[in-house]
């Protein structure tokens, strides 16, 4: 482990490339196991109310369209990573420079740390609340805190197939 502190720093991507982004990332890094250096990887979302046909519907948004937020410690190889993710056309800060957010920035832009307690466990079915897999229940097979995901078998077309999904795309039954 190395003795620097991961800082946020926020990636530039093409406009509606944010959670390609952050899930090609997420990859890249598991490939080439640099999990010590990238801690977290964000797209701040934030919950809006849509009215329509008189009913009222939570949808979330980006706070941040075309920028991804990410927790590392900077060197050579997380540099490297990230910069050529498909999608990202760099980080934020003058020439090839990237520039950490500071404790303030931070605050302010809504990136939470949060501590993540999951009301579900394996063997558990959830209910799919946004993605492509709306409206479909899942039987959870795989937890990941860290991550913020679970990984689960979900019935289509006959058989089941495997999906990964944010926290924030499930509800509990």
């Amino acid at each position: 482990m190395t003795g620097e502190k991961a800082r946020w720093y926020v990636v530039h991507t093409y406009s509606g490339y944010e959670n390609k982004v952050k899930a090609n990332l997420e990859k890249a890094i598991e490939n080439r196991n640099l999990e010590e250096f990238v801690h977290d990887i964000q797209v701040p979302m934030e919950e809006q109310v849509e009215i329509k046909d008189g009913k009222e519907k939570v949808t979330l948004r980006k706070v941040f369209p075309g920028y991804v937020m990410v927790k590392m410690v900077m060197t050579d190889d997380s540099w490297y990573i990230v910069r050529n993710t498909r999608g990202v056309t760099g980080f934020v800060g003058p020439g090839s420079k990237p520039v950490p957010l500071t404790e303030d920035e931070i605050h302010n832009m809504g990136i939470v740390e949060k501590q993540v307690t999951v009301d579900v466990e394996v063997g558990e079915q959830v209910k799919v609340v946004s993605g492509p897999f709306e409206d479909f229940i899942v039987a959870i097979t795989e937890i990941s805190i860290e991550k913020h995901k679970i990984k689960g078998l979900v019935n289509m077309f006959g058989r089941e197939t495997s999906v990964e999904l944010d926290f924030n795309q499930i509800q509990k039954l």
